[in-house]
């Protein structure tokens, strides 16, 4: 059984290996291991995502299985470069663990990343994926997510092909 909640600061540690096994899982191959321990340590480490935690600008929801962190979504403000409207949020993260995969989180995070977006006043919602991530692209454009732009995502040194989407809600 899948619960939802949203996180608080005390997750932190848990939520921040989840990420890491998480993004490794999917893109580890990608890269040159000193460039991945950077970008996990720039994302996930102390100065990211627990700190985000108690940030209110970011709104955290993490799915537990067993008592463990199997995916969550963290929505803010849109760092893209750009001008954006000050209704714009950014979809930063949809994580899910690989045998996590198929049981409806991903859907479930996403449900609540557009409802919590709206329910702040949000009109549009930013995100960029890895141009190669088929089944990332394949998701957001069922929720009518659409190419916009490109962005330069630097893992450590090596810069990554992304592509920018938006959503207007």
């Amino acid at each position: 059984m899948i619960a939802y909640r949203d996180a608080v600061p005390a997750d932190g540690p848990e939520l921040a290996a989840m990420a890491k096994r998480s993004f490794t899982e999917t893109f580890g191959t990608l890269y040159r291991p000193e460039d991945l321990a950077t970008f996990l340590d720039q994302a996930f480490g102390a100065a990211g995502l627990p700190a985000q935690l108690s940030d209110p600008t970011y709104k955290i929801r993490i799915a537990t299985a067993d008592g463990r962190i199997v995916g969550f979504a963290k929505t803010g403000p849109v760092a893209f470069p750009g001008d954006w409207p000050a209704t714009a949020v950014e979809l930063y993260q949809l994580y899910v663990l690989r045998d996590q995969h198929g049981a409806g989180i991903g859907p479930a995070l996403m449900d609540w990343a557009i409802a919590t977006a709206r329910a702040g006043g949000r009109t549009e919602m930013i995100l960029s994926v890895f141009v190669d991530n088929a089944r990332a692209i394949r998701f957001y454009q069922r929720y009518g997510f659409v190419e916009i732009g490109r962005y330069v995502f630097m893992v450590g040194e090596q810069p990554d092909d992304d592509r920018i989407m938006r959503l207007e809600l």
